[in-house]
């Protein structure tokens, strides 16, 4: 399936740059600044070292203000950068809600008086309709709110929320009623009930979250953002306390040396408390926001994307996920006694009403291969829609009842009319869900008739792809109507670790609730109603665009493309988001523990001359340095601001292989870094 961007939102990444260059200045107030404690300290030093290096200009300490006015520098540069690579991510999400905006203005709707077409109606507002009004949209108009439409059918151009432009079919009642506020009716007509407030509407809430205003910090963020204020405040008391240290060693145990200077314990703090992630943290989670996005999900809340990474069990529905959804009736098995013609004729009648692609392929295979069995039914008739409690339809004529579903539903109605069920009947059921088929069993006035034959394929590759996520520890289970045999036959072909088979509501919420016993993260798929409970359930849950008001509202995420093989994407893009957090605080932590060996030695050798021997990188003097060191803890952020928006390598492995590798290339990278770019800087400060 293409993937459509959300209203093919489409921008500059130079026009991204200039703007995020103006949001980073701006990002200076105080006000804004505290919100990430890590980068407040930083922000709080240069203002510090800006204030010294205007007392030394006011005292004429010019040699002294040369060094102080070159720290100073690099540090409000370094404060720039953070801000900076929030406001590029921030950016992105801004072009995307005023692409947004665009699908999104003020119309008028056809207010009805009672919930039915030709009620009358009165023209008002779109923003003055409140939950539970009932609207009529006809041919050309725009849908004014969400809602669900619950009379009529009609073709709506969803173009401005999903970037797909085939029209969909949305009508009244089932799975396909939910519509959304600022989509166009194309033909026909419909009824629609309003079920969002104004402002509340799926539009808003897009835009609210692309936006950034709408994301919330996630538990595993804010764990890690207070680690990160924990190691800031454990290296803030020490650097504070290491100038009473000096000043005695000075003054009252005899040294020779020098006190050591407030700039100089500005750059040591700086350099040792964990400034990369702490500039690179809020970009991170921000760019996970837009990955989803770009895979036109859209998430209600970052946590959904976090658990989406943390899911280790997959919830996920055989057809149209695992199979490719479109099962065909393929043969007649009859029962002893009954003919092939009377069987695809009672299938055929069975089937008149049923608008599913299964449904419309027993009559066509009913009429192919019998023609002249196509017999009508009275007007009298009354047609049994199917259920997901029943599983079985029909219809009642002619003081005749005929049923057509799962096997177990039609034995139960059969037996409990008093009628008989032949073994013949059970021996074929078996051996068509052995075959990975799906039988329906027909029955007329208590007695089984046949079994109608349903084939689906297997997507090629989904095997593969399952295997991948049996590595990463995450366990498959799916999710089916079909009788056991013809559920295990499919598990089996597809390679899921586990299935539910005669899958209804409360089986789906009762698996869900043992796995969450067991301490289990959920993941699951759905668009009917009769899903919400278990989307409601689940950890991440996701909604087809084209499912219920129900299942909508349940759900966590939205997928705008209503693929249902997308939950694999969005654990992916989870993952990635994990990895990059826990890969970049990585790097930072180990880039820390490098830089003390440049910046140290050069911070206390005015006051030990002895820590020169700590010397290890032969950097040219004290000074350079503490420069140096400075330098390199602010390039280093525009340099990984890529990475943090983008999302580093996304692999299928296991979390020990997962560490090996982090510690590999983050970790020993991390700690290798720095000592190459302090000593290429101190180089090229020396021959400047």
């Amino acid at each position: 399936m293409t993937t459509h961007h959300i209203h093919s939102a489409r921008f500059s990444w130079r026009d991204l740059g200039r703007a995020a260059i103006r949001e980073s200045f701006r990002k200076l107030d105080p006000r804004v600044q505290w919100r990430n404690p890590v980068m407040f300290v930083v922000y709080i030093g240069a203002i510090l070292v800006t204030a010294i290096g205007i007392a030394d200009l006011l005292h004429g300490r010019w040699s002294e203000a040369g060094f102080v006015w070159a720290v100073d520098f690099w540090l409000w540069l370094t404060v720039l950068f953070a801000n900076f690579s929030e406001a590029l991510a921030e950016g992105q999400g801004k072009a995307q809600a005023a692409s947004l905006r665009q699908a999104r203005h003020e119309v008028t709707a056809k207010k009805l008086r009672e919930a039915r077409h030709d009620a009358g109606w009165e023209e008002v507002a779109g923003a003055s309709l409140q939950p539970g009004d009932y609207v009529l949209v006809e041919a050309g108009d725009t849908i004014p709110s969400d809602g669900e439409a619950v009379e009529g059918v009609a073709s709506v151009d969803e173009s401005a929320i999903t970037g797909e432009s085939a029209p969909v079919i949305r009508e009244g009642g089932g799975d396909r009623s939910a519509v959304t506020g600022g989509t166009r009716v194309l033909s026909d007509w419909l009824v629609v009930r309003i079920t969002s407030s104004p402002g509340e509407t799926f539009l808003d809430r897009m835009i609210r979250m692309v936006e950034g205003a709408a994301r919330r910090k996630t538990p595993n963020e804010i764990a890690l953002a207070v680690l990160l204020v924990l190691l800031t405040i454990v290296f803030l008391v020490v650097t504070v306390t290491l100038y009473p240290f000096s000043y005695y060693s000075v003054h009252f145990a005899n040294h020779s040396g020098t006190v050591i200077s407030t700039t100089v314990l500005v750059a040591l703090l700086v350099c040792l408390i964990p400034t990369t992630i702490g500039a690179l943290l809020p970009a991170i989670g921000i760019a996970g926001i837009m990955r989803l996005l770009q895979a036109n999900v859209v998430a209600k809340s970052g946590r959904a994307i976090e658990a989406a990474g943390d899911a280790d069990v997959l919830f996920l529905d055989k057809t149209g996920t695992i199979t490719f959804g479109n099962r065909q009736a393929s043969a007649f098995y009859p029962a002893p006694g009954v003919t092939d013609q009377e069987l695809a004729s009672a299938a055929r009648l069975s089937s008149l009403t049923d608008d599913t692609p299964e449904g419309k392929s027993i009559v066509l295979l009913a009429e192919q291969k019998y023609p002249s069995a196509r017999e009508s039914v009275g007007e009298d008739a009354k047609w049994i829609a199917f259920s997901a409690e029943t599983r079985m339809s029909g219809v009642d004529a002619s003081g005749k009842e005929l049923r057509k579903g799962a096997p177990d539903a039609v034995k139960a109605w059969v037996l409990e009319k008093g009628g008989q069920w032949p073994a013949e009947i059970d021996q074929i059921v078996q051996k068509v869900a052995q075959s990975g088929a799906t039988p329906l069993v027909v029955a007329l006035d208590g007695r089984g008739l046949g079994v109608v034959e349903l084939k689906d394929i297997v997507k090629p590759g989904i095997k593969e792809r399952f295997a991948e996520l049996r590595k990463m520890g995450i366990r498959t289970v799916m999710v089916t109507g079909d009788n056991p045999l013809t559920a295990g036959a499919i598990a089996a072909e597809a390679g899921v670790d586990d299935y539910l088979a005669e899958a209804k509501p409360e089986t789906k919420l009762a698996r869900i609730r043992e796995y969450h016993q067991e301490g289990h993260m959920v993941a699951m798929t759905g668009d009917g109603t009769n899903d919400a409970p278990a989307l409601a359930q689940a950890d991440v849950a996701v909604c087809m665009a084209s499912g219920t008001q129900a299942a909508r509202e349940a759900a966590n995420m939205v997928d705008l493309d209503s693929d249902p093989t997308k939950l694999l994407e969005i654990v992916r893009i989870g993952k990635q988001l994990l990895m990059t957090r826990g890969s970049l605080t990585t790097f930072s932590i180990a880039n820390d523990v490098a830089k003390y060996f440049a910046i140290i030695p050069a911070a206390f050798v005015g006051t030990y001359p002895q820590v020169a021997a700590l010397n290890i990188m032969d950097l040219s003097s004290p000074e350079s340095a503490i420069l140096s060191a400075v330098i390199f803890n602010a390039v280093v952020i525009p340099f990984l601001i890529p990475l943090a928006l983008k999302g580093v390598a996304y692999r299928a492995v296991s979390a020990q292989a997962l560490l090996r590798r982090n510690l590999l290339i983050y970790g020993l990278g991390g700690l290798i870094a720095p000592f190459i770019g302090i000593k290429l800087i101190d180089i090229l400060l020396s021959l400047l």
